[in-house]
């Protein structure tokens, strides 16, 4: 099988060590993602590892993350992917390795570091409050004052924006409660929350778990407004069927390590469960070659 050239298999060598001071280039509030150092990938991970006691959870990761594409991290329950994507986000710092973001070096101490390098996580369940409506929502820790008071118009009015660029059209009011919405509207909610803080990467965890097919549809179609918009986009899910409609490229994570990376090409579904299951591409259905990163 002939697979597409990967620009991944041209990526530097891995660099495991202590992360370097937190750093963040450019001013990239127009929300587009190219990264201003000229960097091909908006975020890499070089050696990443993180334990918890003796139980090594993450060992000598290297992620590329391209910016105006969408990454699908795939693996077993257990593998890592949770733990990973949590490093990203500032919440578990790694033991060893090297996070490179925008071409810069970058130590993510905590979420507020991610979201000032323009990382937005929407979790699985959403951390939305339903007792509040959209608008509430989208502003909650984050609400515009004028003399003191809030400024409801200033808030609708770029409520309104974002779900507009979003092509979410489907809710009645942007002061509707959250918790009358509808599980694909709610995740597009989470999601204008996280692109109205000029967010240049949105990790996304099992985005489509528990929907129906018209609310999955929904959100696959939010995930390719993002990636229009030049927003890189990493993808957890087990849902093989959803990311070989939206991904890009396919990175496997299998007990901790990461396995396999590769373009969306190189894959059918078959060798995608193979790599999933056993950390490895499957012989019989991808041939070997330098446009596939792949741990043996």
């Amino acid at each position: 099988m002939n697979l597409p050239a990967d620009p991944r298999a041209e990526a530097g060598p891995t660099l495991p060590g202590p992360a370097s001071a937190d750093g963040r280039s450019g001013d990239h509030s127009d929300g587009r993602n190219t990264p201003a150092s000229g960097a091909k990938w908006l975020l890499e991970t070089r050696g990443i590892t993180k334990r918890f006691g003796a139980v090594e959870a993450l060992s000598d990761v290297n992620l590329h993350v391209a910016p105006g594409e969408v990454t699908a991290l795939l693996g077993d329950n257990g593998a890592g992917k949770s733990t990973l994507i949590k490093c990203l986000a500032g919440i578990h710092e790694p033991e060893e390795g090297q996070m490179i973001f925008d071409g810069h070096p970058v130590r993510i101490r905590g979420p507020k570091v991610a979201t000032g390098l323009g990382i937005e996580t929407v979790y699985q369940d959403l951390a939305l409050c339903d007792n509040l409506d959209i608008v509430q929502n989208m502003f909650l820790g984050r609400e515009l004052t004028t003399s003191r008071l809030l400024d409801e118009d200033s808030m609708e009015k770029q409520a309104r924006q974002t779900l507009a660029e979003l092509s979410v059209t489907t809710v009645r009011s942007i002061r509707q409660l959250v918790g009358s919405l509808s599980g694909g509207q709610r995740q597009a909610v989470a999601v204008a929350k996280a692109v109205m803080q000029n967010a240049r990467m949105v990790i996304m965890d099992e985005p489509t778990a528990a929907l129906g097919v018209a609310q999955t549809a929904m959100v696959l179609d939010l995930i390719r407004t993002l990636r229009s918009r030049g927003i890189a986009v990493l993808v957890i899910s087990h849902n093989l069927n959803d990311v070989f409609k939206v991904a890009d490229h396919i990175a496997v994570l299998y007990l901790g390590r990461l396995a396999v990376e590769a373009p969306v090409g190189a894959f059918d579904q078959q060798s995608a469960v193979y790599a999933i299951t056993t950390g490895r591409f499957d012989p019989a259905t991808i041939e070997a070659s330098e446009t596939v990163k792949a741990i043996e």
